[in-house]
Formats: structure tokens, C-alpha cells, sequence
């Protein structure tokens, strides 16, 4: 592992600053709370949970984007053999997929032209001719599969349908050449012929590029058909990680049981089909429980709002951080 990602005891707080004419003095969210994973170089892997996870305050964790009210604590936090703290240019070989990509792409500016914007960052293209920027920004168009690319290349994010402005949020990324790729709910906003089409085409890339790639989404289908891994995260804790296929199949966290028993693709009929009870609780409480689960869970006991269990093996590749489990 030591040329992918490690990351050990992760917690990120972000400060939340006074209300207006408030008096009381700032408080903070705890967004991510000791938070292990890790991603061995061309694997595919999937995060999944409910909105307000912490799914994509991980993912900005890792590419290096948050915002200055963030507070890390890490014990480790590398990629490929560089400390990321130390070291944050080893983060060059990460590149980002975003949600909504028309608000991600700059409205005023030709597609290619933020193409060309990307590959002059680049050391060996600092010197290169703006033609051959352009042939090579028209390249990665072509690349992710968008049809007469020379005449795309000048198009505004407006003219294009979301699909399109989700290929060229992928060149983008691709125009770096990653080995990670971070893909934060790329189908948002997308129909479902898009959809299919977008995923297929970073499964395509990542496997054409050797890139690793980690997949943000609450759509367990959507996790399990296209990653090898599944991470399970609940309110800034990951709860279980498992081979995808085994997490479906023998899922052991209470939480990932109920998540997937509300999934329309995994339950056998709409009768079988059952809500989440409860809802996430709030981050700026200073008494949570240690289990963030514990007010929503069915078998809770007294240690799980005293003590969080960390991730303990139960088979091959299964971890999971349940006390009724160990």
C-alpha cells in the first residue's frame, strides 16, 4: 500500500463562527470523526451513506480543498509514499470529479480554453506553443467521447446538456493524469441514459489510464455494479468496508442493513421495502454518543454511547465497527 492512499484516524471539525449578534463564541462541527481507509493503486472503490455523511468532506479532504474553517487531526494521511501534510504536490497525481458540473465549470470561459488553462499548470507544458495546447486540449474532448471535439472546444458550459459538461469536468481531470480519480455524485442532475453513460466512461478511463478510483455516491446499485470495494459512512464514521458483493450479500452493521433494505434495487417488492428510522444527529452537539448510530439503532447497548468500536475484522477484507458484531 505504500504507493496508494493511506489514511488513519482522520477527524475534520469545521469552526462555526458567531450568529449575528450572537454572544456565545464559536462553536464547531465534527465532520469526520477517526475516520481509516485506504485505496490500493487501480482499485475501485465506492463510499456510500446518506447526504451529511461526510462522504464528500472526505473527498475534499484527500484533493486538499477545504475551506479554511477546517481543522484536521490525522495520524496518517498519505499517498503514493508521501506524507500529504509534508508534502501536498504528491496531490498532483489526484485529480476531482465534482457534482453539477455546469456550476463547477466557469460560465464565461470556452470549454477549452479552462482546458488549455489546466494543462498549462503542468511543468513540461509551460513552454509548449498554444496550438499544440489546443490540440492537446481537443485530444482529451476526444478522449472522453464527445463527438466533433475541434467545434466543442469552443463551446460555453451553457450550450452543452449536463452529460457534456460532465465529460469535460472528466477531461479536466484526466488533463493532469491522475492515478487517483475522485468522483464526487457524477450523475447528479443527470438523466439515466446519462448517467450509465458517464459511469461507463470513467470505468473506461480509469481502466485504459491504470488510475484508482473512488466513487461518492448514496446509490448502493450504483456502488456495488461499479467498484470492487464499498465503504459505509454514517454521520462522519465509517462504519463497514467489505468486497462489494459481500457487503450486499452478508451486510453486518445495523446501519448498511437498513440501508439497504431501503433500496428499491435490493428489496424483492415494494412491500418489502423499509425506512431508515431516525435521521442523522446533529454535529454540533458536544455530548453525541461515541456510536453515532446509537439513537437510531434497534441494538444499541450502553458501551456504544460510551465507547466507539474500531474497524474489527470479520473475514477477508470485511471490517466493520459495531460492538454486537465483535
Amino acid at each position: 500500500m505504500s504507493e496508494g492512499l493511506q489514511i488513519e484516524d482522520l477527524s475534520v471539525r469545521f469552526s462555526i463562527g458567531h450568529a449575528r449578534r450572537a454572544v456565545s463564541a464559536p462553536s464547531a462541527a465534527s465532520a469526520l470523526d477517526r475516520v481509516s481507509l485506504s485505496i490500493a493503486p487501480g482499485e475501485q472503490l465506492a463510499i456510500v451513506g446518506e447526504s451529511g455523511s461526510g462522504k464528500s468532506v472526505l473527498a475534499l479532504t484527500i484533493a486538499g480543498l477545504l475551506p479554511e474553517t477546517a481543522h484536521i487531526e490525522v495520524r496518517t494521511l498519505r499517498y503514493g509514499g508521501h506524507d500529504l501534510q509534508i508534502a501536498p504536490a504528491a496531490r498532483d497525481r489526484i485529480a476531482m470529479v465534482f457534482q453539477h458540473p455546469r456550476r463547477a465549470l466557469n460560465p464565461l470561459r470556452q470549454v477549452g480554453r479552462q482546458l488549455i488553462d489546466v494543462l498549462r499548470t503542468l511543468e513540461e507544458s509551460r513552454a509548449v506553443p498554444r496550438g499544440r495546447l489546443r490540440d492537446q486540449a481537443i485530444a482529451l474532448l476526444a478522449d472522453v467521447g464527445i463527438d466533433n471535439p475541434a467545434a466543442r472546444f469552443a463551446a460555453y458550459p451553457f450550450e452543452l446538456s449536463g452529460g457534456l459538461c460532465q465529460r469535460v469536468m472528466i477531461a479536466l481531470a484526466l488533463a493532469r493524469r491522475p492515478s487517483l480519480l475522485i468522483a464526487d455524485e457524477p450523475t447528479t442532475g443527470l438523466d439515466v441514459i446519462s448517467q450509465r453513460i458517464v459511469l461507463d466512461l470513467i470505468a473506461e478511463l480509469a481502466q485504459r489510464h491504470r488510475m484508482a478510483t473512488l466513487l461518492i455516491t448514496h446509490d448502493l446499485a450504483i456502488a456495488a455494479d461499479r467498484s470492487e470495494r464499498i465503504a459505509v459512512m454514517h454521520a462522519g464514521q465509517l462504519i463497514e468496508t467489505a468486497p462489494s458483493r459481500v457487503l450486499l450479500n452478508a451486510p453486518v452493521h445495523p446501519y448498511t442493513r437498513g440501508l439497504l433494505a431501503a433500496s428499491p434495487h435490493h428489496a424483492a417488492s415494494i412491500d418489502l421495502l423499509h425506512e431508515l428510522p431516525g435521521e442523522l444527529p446533529d454535529l454540533l452537539q458536544t455530548s453525541a454518543p461515541a456510536c453515532r448510530f446509537f439513537g437510531r439503532c434497534a441494538s444499541r447497548e450502553d458501551r456504544c454511547k460510551r465507547d466507539m468500536p474500531i474497524l474489527g475484522e470479520r473475514g477477508a477484507a470485511h471490517r466493520v465497527a459495531c460492538w454486537s458484531a465483535i
